[in-house]
């Protein structure tokens, strides 16, 4: 049964109302699947990509679930980055507020005794899983009273090497729990962690609607190492480009891409794990605001960046994995919208790169730029153009290997 209205979903009239002094009167698809479960007190499994719609989708039943008596923290959600914390909290805390109920993010990179006193005052915590076992190291946070647990990301925060934090975390917490958990995919160890850490789950798997994949138009450049940045340039001088979000692998790289930039006349600010909370908070703000429509980028960095309206990504540095293209990609084009994704391969790396996407149904685009899957080496120098949906999903395979079991970053 589809039902079309929150309160037909079972959410209180309080709740209700206060969505839509925000402009929120239909539910999503992925709200619809979940939210009669968790009200119903069911574990959960959810496969959805971002900007599917899943924070409310467990932020309001959890809010319903929980009262303004209740022990703080009484709900936990551990999300793998800062910046997607403070979204989950900037999005949630409107309808918490409606309940009375506190709600407060806690993260490195910020002073740990000020989120101590955040934290106790939260019934929901939303927390990165370094921060948070420093906290409870510390003694400034018991998780023994949590009886809601969402995982958001949970694919994200084991490819961060988080596995054994988030174990400990989870282990803290009431057996008794409600759990829920969110990924881009949940086979894998995903899937074993999901078996681990739930009872019974009902399980969904929900994509963007077939209508809105295939408006992403993939180009592939064959560069020289030398004329990266010219190209680039050139990319962003075009009169057709919005906001765009360019991806690079590293924090050094970041911070001089945009130094070379600046030489050229192109305005951009970088994203990444060194700088302080402050630099990325304005950072991302003005990006928001279309204050600076360039945002340079690591893809850690990027994971909580949930920003409409941009119009195209490019690929600097091509991505490590497979899954890491779809996400990257997957920044754009979001509810419906057009978007283009470009990515600049050096003539080393064509192999690496047709091999990495050859499975995304990206065989022309990939053959106009003089590559195919398996090819050894380019065949042409010229961008290939050309739509294509099946890498726009958020994602729909276990991560791509090889980064897995590295120590945890705390800082993020």
């Amino acid at each position: 049964m589809t039902h079309e209205t929150f309160a037909g979903l079972g959410v209180s009239e309080a709740v209700v109302r206060e969505l839509a002094g925000r402009g929120i009167a239909a539910p999503f698809a992925v709200q619809q699947l979940v939210i009669p479960d968790v009200l119903a007190g069911h574990d959960v499994l959810a496969q959805s990509p971002t900007g599917s719609g899943k924070t409310l989708a467990f932020g309001i039943p959890l809010i319903e679930r929980l009262k303004d008596s209740d022990a703080r923290p009484s709900a936990l959600v551990l999300a793998p980055t800062r910046e997607l914390a403070l979204q989950i909290v900037e999005e949630l805390r409107p309808t918490a507020h409606a309940r009375a109920l506190g709600i407060a993010a806690v993260y490195g990179g910020a002073g740990i005794v000020k989120q101590a006193r955040i934290a106790a005052r939260a019934h929901i915590l939303v927390a990165t899983p370094g921060r948070l076992l420093d906290l409870i190291e510390r003694r400034e946070v018991s998780l023994a009273r949590v009886r809601m647990l969402v995982l958001d990301e949970a694919d994200r925060m084991l490819d961060m090497g988080f596995r054994p934090v988030v174990d400990r975390i989870v282990k803290m917490t009431s057996s008794e729990r409600q759990t829920m958990l969110f990924s881009a995919t949940l086979e894998g160890e995903v899937g074993r962690i999901a078996k681990a850490y739930t009872h019974n789950p009902r399980r969904h798997e929900h994509s963007h609607p077939a209508e809105r994949k295939g408006d992403v138009e993939h180009r592939f450049v064959t560069v020289s190492h030398e004329r990266k940045v010219a190209h680039l340039v050139s990319e962003l001088n075009d009169a057709e480009r919005g906001r765009t979000l360019v991806f690079v692998r590293t924090k050094r790289g970041a911070d001089r891409l945009v130094k070379r930039l600046a030489s050229s006349s192109v305005q951009a600010v970088a994203m990444h794990g060194d700088k302080s909370q402050g630099q990325r908070e304005r950072a991302l703000a003005n990006f928001e605001a279309g204050v600076v429509d360039t945002l340079v980028a690591t893809d850690v960095a990027a994971r909580g960046i949930d920003v409409a309206g941009i119009t195209h990504v490019i690929n600097y540095d091509i991505p490590a994995t497979r899954d890491d293209y779809v996400h990257r990609i997957g920044r754009t084009a979001r509810a419906g919208a057009s978007g283009v994704g470009v990515t600049l391969v050096t003539h080393d790396q064509a192999h690496e790169l047709s091999g990495m996407v050859g499975d995304l149904g990206l065989h022309r685009e990939l053959e106009l730029a003089g590559m195919s899957p398996g090819a050894s080496q380019t065949r042409g120098r010229g961008p290939s153009r050309g739509r294509s949906g099946p890498a726009r999903s958020g994602g729909g395979s276990s991560t791509g290997g090889g980064r897995r079991g590295r120590a945890p970053r705390r800082s993020r």
